[in-house]
């Protein structure tokens, strides 16, 4: 009996992986040069709890990275249990699409232009309370969702924490 052959060519299979493996380091740095560091995106929450205090609205706050993962995260004490998963899709959709989850919402509308997107992606919201966050040269760099107030103070709540990082 012979050894036992691999049904592939070794060599050439440890060329695609490494060649893989390149590709994933320099295209995640790449990906990364405009991210939201930790600091900046509890300075955003931080800015946007202090808004929503000042407001007397209980809220959850997420920022999520320019990968639309979750970086930063607080839930004021009473806020809504279900305002947890709202706040973070908030931050997810922003990212997404680089806009204001409200301007979004207004194109997904029965016969808008992409009506129903919010069924994608594992689940979308596309009323206000979700801004990008961009750093001083204009580049996203995450962005934040609120939930917990109306609309419309979510979305000032929001714009606070997003207008922390330029300041």
């Amino acid at each position: 009996m012979g050894i036992f052959k691999p049904p592939f060519n070794i060599k050439k299979m440890v060329f695609l992986l490494a060649t893989a493996m390149l590709l994933a380091t320099e295209t995640s740095t790449a990906q990364n040069a405009y991210d939201i560091t930790d600091n900046a995106a509890l300075k955003a929450v931080l800015a946007a709890k202090k808004k929503a205090e000042a407001d007397n609205v209980l809220v959850n706050i997420a920022v999520v990275d320019a990968g639309a993962n979750l970086k930063a995260f607080i839930r004021m004490d009473n806020s809504f249990l279900g305002s947890i998963d709202v706040a973070i899709k908030k931050a997810k959709t922003a990212r997404y699409f680089n806009i204001d989850t409200g301007k979004l919402g207004e194109l997904t509308q029965p016969g808008g232009i992409i009506y129903n997107i919010e069924l994608s992606n594992g689940g979308l919201i596309t009323f206000p309370g979700g801004v990008p966050i961009k750093d001083k040269k204009g580049n996203i760099i995450g962005a934040i969702g609120v939930s917990g107030g109306t609309i419309e103070q979510d979305r000032e709540i929001a714009t606070a924490g997003a207008k922390s990082i330029v300041k």
